[in-house]
């Protein structure tokens, strides 16, 4: 089982600050996002990254390099534009086994990945409670399983684990992966659980500077 990280967004709403860095590489406590992502995934007993990059793709290459001070292999998926969620992961998939963790590169949390390594559903998604910024959530959860049902709704912490059934049917090309998430979370495809320990979503500079 192997891991992907998704890095390539152009981070719009963190410029100036990420018009010369990429998103990824932004500090927290004197660690880069990305970082502390991959000495997580590498104590849960990952061996194997995958890292999408588009914009300034070279700076992380040149940052995080083979993966070896990790104890990590790091491969990485270029995108000349930035594929979104599910279009990078179609991209990526000759590097990821049948079974491979998703995360969002800017998410800061203490999610424990070890968690995640014995799921078995074609999707499983880990949600946490409504920030300020989603009050009104993105999944229902019932009985583990993912419900697009409008009451009782939590927010998507961007860490998943899939199979790569549930991408192949899909072509190559920019594609976001919540419509794909709908479908099959109607059918109930798509497992999940509710994450209560720190996560905060980077998307703004007011939270990349005060992450909690």
């Amino acid at each position: 089982m192997n891991a992907m990280i998704l890095a390539a967004g152009r981070g719009e709403r963190l410029r100036p600050y990420t018009d010369s860095c990429p998103k990824p590489l932004l500090e927290v406590r004197g660690r880069a996002l990305i970082e502390y992502h991959l000495i997580a995934l590498a104590k849960a007993g990952i061996k194997q990254v995958v890292i999408n990059i588009s914009w300034l793709a070279e700076m992380v290459e040149e940052r995080l390099g083979d993966g070896s001070r990790f104890g990590l292999q790091i491969s990485y998926s270029r995108e000349s534009e930035a594929l979104e969620t599910a279009g990078g992961i179609v991209q990526a998939l000759p590097f990821l086994d049948d079974r491979f963790i998703v995360v969002n590169a800017d998410v800061f949390t203490d999610y424990p990945f070890q968690q995640l390594l014995n799921i078995e559903s074609e999707a499983h998604l880990i949600l946490v409670g409504n920030p300020d910024h989603n009050p009104t959530g993105d999944f229902a959860l019932e009985n583990g399983f993912i419900g697009n049902e409008l009451k009782d709704r939590h927010t998507f912490a961007g860490i998943a684990v899939y199979q790569k059934n549930f991408f192949v049917r899909l072509k190559k090309g920019k594609q976001a992966l919540a419509p794909l998430l709908r479908i099959a979370a109607d059918a109930r495809q798509v497992s999940g659980e509710l994450f209560a320990g720190k996560w905060v979503d980077v998307g703004t500079i007011e939270r990349w500077q005060s992450p909690g």
